[in-house]
This record gives structure tokens, C-alpha cells and sequence, in this order.
């Protein structure tokens, strides 16, 4: 089927389902209008699809071949250059066309700056939002702008979505009280454990949006992120909780968002193809 706003672009190479018979939906996001640091979160769509080519889609872990899975790629979202808030609405529009013609679908996105992970909330209605990120993305405003991928969070929390954050190192004071004023729990990288993970994911109620800031990652595994902290995850960190929540929560949706760079190989898009593909084989060994 086609769909309003995307347009073709690169996508995976081995065989591809139908989106209306697909367990996972790949969507592209190409937007960076927002990026206060390092540009190039739109380059990520395309890195990451061409980081996926020197990847072997079976995974010793789990007994199972991601090219044998149901998996979708509808390419991009046509973004809206320097306008977060029209994007999301693509970016929403486009979520809400795949749940149309496959309710069973489990949208991906890949980006693509963090503010556009609003857009699939919105279509997704989750009842909970988990977020591995270095940042708390709790401002209400970022550059006179309420849609930054700084402000996300903020703008999550405010559709009444329960939030819990890992990997966390950086934030304002007046992030750190918005939090606490609004019952949103976060874990900073250097108290991180899958216990710590369990004992906050528990109590949410489902279905989860779980979202990928890249940046959560150590920075030596992701140099090309757009704002880069030092002190991050590592990826088996990440990996357990992906596995733990695949086995004990209804998962809504899914991104892996900041991916920048501009070069074949670079470390940052490598992450996150495999993580993409450890996720579609977790969640694809379940059936």
C-alpha cells in the first residue's frame, strides 16, 4: 500500500514482508531541524540500513534468522526542514496508516532526532514510555522551541504517558523537579542494573512505547550522536533489558533514535543495526 507521507528510499536487503502482513514495520526518519550540537541524526535511516549489510541476521543468541522474520520497510518520512512539530504529524499520520491496514504491526522507527519519537507516541497511545537516554528531555522548551528533541519527554509526560528513564547523566535542576513533581522515575548510568530496570518497569502499567536514544550508549560506541555524553551503557546493558521486557510486557513500539554520521561504518550507526536486530529476534522469537 502506499502511504501519504513517505517516500522510497534505501531499505534492508534481504527479503521483505508486505507492511500489511508484517510483525515489524520499519519507518524512517530523516530529521535533525532541532540538533543543538553535532548535525547529521538525518543521515541516520540510511546508516543504520547500510550498517545492517555487514551483519549476519542470525542470532547465536536465540536460534533465529531476522531474514526469516515478517519485516516491513516503507522507507521515509517526507520531513518538513526545520519544523519538529509537522514532521511528528508525518510521523504520526504514517504510524497510524500502517496500525490501519495491520493492527497486529509493531512500528520501528529509525532516526532521526529524538523529537520525532512524539509523533509514533501519539498514534501509539501507550499507556507507559521507556527511554534508555544520557538526557532527561524534560524541558518545556529548548531554543525557543517547544518541540526540540530536548523537550520530548516533556511533551510525552504531558498526554498523561507513565515514564521511566535509564542511562540518564545529564540534566537542569528544573528537569530533575519536574520529575519529581510529576512521578516520573529515572535511574542515572552509574546506578544502572537490570534489577534497577525490573523493579521500576514492573509497576508500569502496558502496553510500553520503548524508546533508543543512542546516546545512552557509552560515547566510544557512539561518537556521531548529536549530543554526546561521556559515562553511558553498554550494550549488553541494554540487550538484557530489551529480553526481559520482550518476555514480561506488551511492547507498543518501538525507535532507536539519534544515529548520526556521515561515513559507512561508522561505530554509532553499527550500534544501532545491531541492537535493531537484536530487538526484531527477541521480539520475533516469541512468535
Amino acid at each position: 500500500m502506499d502511504f501519504l507521507y513517505t517516500y522510497e528510499t534505501l531499505k534492508l536487503e534481504f527479503p521483505l514482508t508486505e507492511p500489511e502482513n508484517a510483525r515489524f514495520v520499519l519507518i524512517g526518519v530523516p530529521f535533525d531541524g532541532t540538533t543543538s550540537y553535532k548535525a547529521g541524526a538525518r543521515f541516520g535511516p540510511t546508516l543504520i540500513r547500510q550498517a545492517t549489510l555487514n551483519l549476519e541476521s542470525y542470532i547465536l543468541d536465540y536460534d533465529i534468522d531476522v531474514a526469516d522474520l515478517p519485516l516491513a520497510d516503507i522507507g521515509d518520512v517526507a520531513v518538513v526542514a526545520g519544523d519538529p512539530r509537522r514532521t511528528a504529524d508525518r510521523v504520526r499520520e504514517t504510524v497510524e496508516d500502517v496500525l490501519k491496514s495491520n493492527p497486529n504491526a509493531l512500528p520501528v522507527l529509525l532516526g532521526g532526532e529524538h523529537s520525532q519519537t512524539l509523533g509514533a507516541v501519539e498514534a501509539l497511545k501507550p499507556a507507559s514510555y521507556v527511554v534508555f537516554d544520557a538526557h532527561l528531555d524534560l524541558r518545556d522548551h529548548y531554543e525557543d522551541n517547544h518541540y526540540n528533541h530536548a523537550c520530548v519527554a516533556r511533551r510525552i509526560s504531558e498526554l498523561g504517558i507513565r515514564e521511566a528513564m535509564f542511562g540518564i547523566r545529564s540534566g537542569t535542576r528544573e528537569e530533575v523537579q519536574y520529575a519529581e513533581d510529576n512521578g516520573i522515575k529515572w535511574v542515572h548510568a552509574r546506578d544502572y542494573s537490570l534489577d534497577a530496570f525490573i523493579e521500576l518497569v514492573e509497576a508500569l502499567p502496558e502496553p510500553i512505547y520503548l524508546s533508543i536514544d543512542i546516546d545512552a550508549f557509552d560515547v566510544s560506541m557512539v561518537p556521531s550522536t548529536g549530543t554526546p555524553e561521556a559515562g553511558g551503557l553498554g550494550f549488553w546493558d541494554v540487550v538484557g533489558a530489551i529480553e526481559w521486557l520482550a518476555n514480561s510486557k506488551r511492547i507498543a513500539g518501538f525507535d532507536i533514535m539519534e544515529v548520526g554520521g556521515t561515513e559507512l561504518g561508522d561505530p554509532t550507526a553499527l550500534t544501532a543495526a545491531k541492537l535493531l536486530f537484536y530487538f526484531i529476534g527477541v521480539m520475533g522469537r516469541g512468535g
